[in-house]
């Protein structure tokens, strides 16, 4: 789901004159800092999913995009919501949208949202127990040369066994520093009733956050 979300991020964001190629012309660049999702059916093997996608307004340094996928009946499969910042490459600091020109001035920005995002923020965990290892591949790093922020699902799930399989209702995932090729990276879980939440670390440094809802009929 998130990768054909950034696939239809990277899309809309060329048709509307401020995708990858733009803007390293210009020496600047979009990462996603969030993303949330609600499942409400089953995608199976062999599906044709749509998937719209719109920018909504931009609020200071924050651009949020939302999107749809449906599938060939027409019948909501997801709905999901993702947080983008603008970056100086040079200097990878954060720019307004006005850094993006004319492109943002004549952009047809959606306010309506797909869904409601309950909280962008997780929280820390404080007591979670080690769940795993791996060290980041060149096969998971993006144009930017960090793990792509898609990777990070696989390297959460990957926590999970086989015999432990759940169906998600919800999940979201925060990013808060890169990781780059060769970097050793821990993951951290604690359980609630039906919910996970689970970090990613580089030695002391957080670079990931995690959460999940599962139905409870799963169970």
């Amino acid at each position: 789901m998130l990768a054909l979300a950034q696939e239809a991020a990277a899309s809309s964001a060329d048709e509307l004159g401020f995708g990858y190629e733009a803007l390293r012309k210009k020496g600047q660049g979009f990462i996603t800092v969030g993303t949330y999702c609600e499942f409400f059916a089953p995608a199976k093997l062999g599906d044709t999913l749509t998937v719209e996608t719109w920018p909504l307004p931009p609020r200071h340094v924050i651009f949020e995009r939302h999107y749809q996928m449906k599938d060939q009946t027409g019948e909501i499969v997801a709905l999901l919501a993702s947080r983008w910042c603008l970056i100086d490459l040079p200097r990878f600091s954060m720019l307004l949208p006005e850094a993006l020109g004319e492109v943002h001035a004549r952009c047809p920005y959606n306010p309506e949202k797909a869904l409601n995002v309950p909280s962008w923020s997780i929280p820390r965990l404080t007591d979670g127990r080690e769940c795993g290892r791996r060290t980041v591949m060149q096969t998971d790093c993006d144009h930017y040369l960090h793990a792509n922020n898609t990777k990070y699902a696989d390297f959460f799930l990957d926590c999970f066994p086989m015999r432990e399989a759940r169906r998600i209702r919800a999940f979201q995932i925060g990013y808060g520093r890169q990781a780059k090729e060769g970097a050793q990276l821990a993951f951290y879980r604690k359980d609630g009733e039906n919910t996970v939440a689970m970090e990613a670390r580089e030695g002391d440094t957080l670079l990931s956050q995690f959460r999940a809802t599962f139905r409870e009929e799963e169970r």
